[in-house]
């Protein structure tokens, strides 16, 4: 008889204690809501941030090939500016000798 009152008692310590347990989870399950509200706020965040990050790429993809067609267009006017100075300088000797020759005569 002592053996099936021990076990009643241990079983009646075991509910006690499912419906601790029981009673601890509703906090739990409050919290857990909150963890996953604050999740989802999260991966709003990273994708805002990841949609932000893209433009901005795109953004300085773009600057980089205007830059690029910028510098293609300077090199092409340092091309014409030093073909101009070269028939500048043509010219000028042009007329220094002609000018030498009118005066030689």
């Amino acid at each position: 008889m002592k053996c099936a009152s021990i076990v009643k008692a241990a079983a009646a310590v075991a509910v006690a204690v499912g419906l601790a347990a029981c009673t601890d989870i509703k906090p739990i399950s409050a919290e857990v809501a909150d963890l996953k509200a604050q999740l989802a706020k999260v991966q709003g965040d990273v994708s805002a941030a990841k949609s932000a990050a893209d433009q901005a790429n795109s953004a300085a993809q773009s600057a980089n090939q205007a830059a690029s067609g910028a510098q293609s267009t300077a090199n092409q006017a340092v091309a014409a500016a030093h073909a101009s100075q070269s028939c500048c300088d043509a010219t000028n000797e042009k007329i220094d000798r002609m000018f030498k020759r009118s005066v030689s005569k």
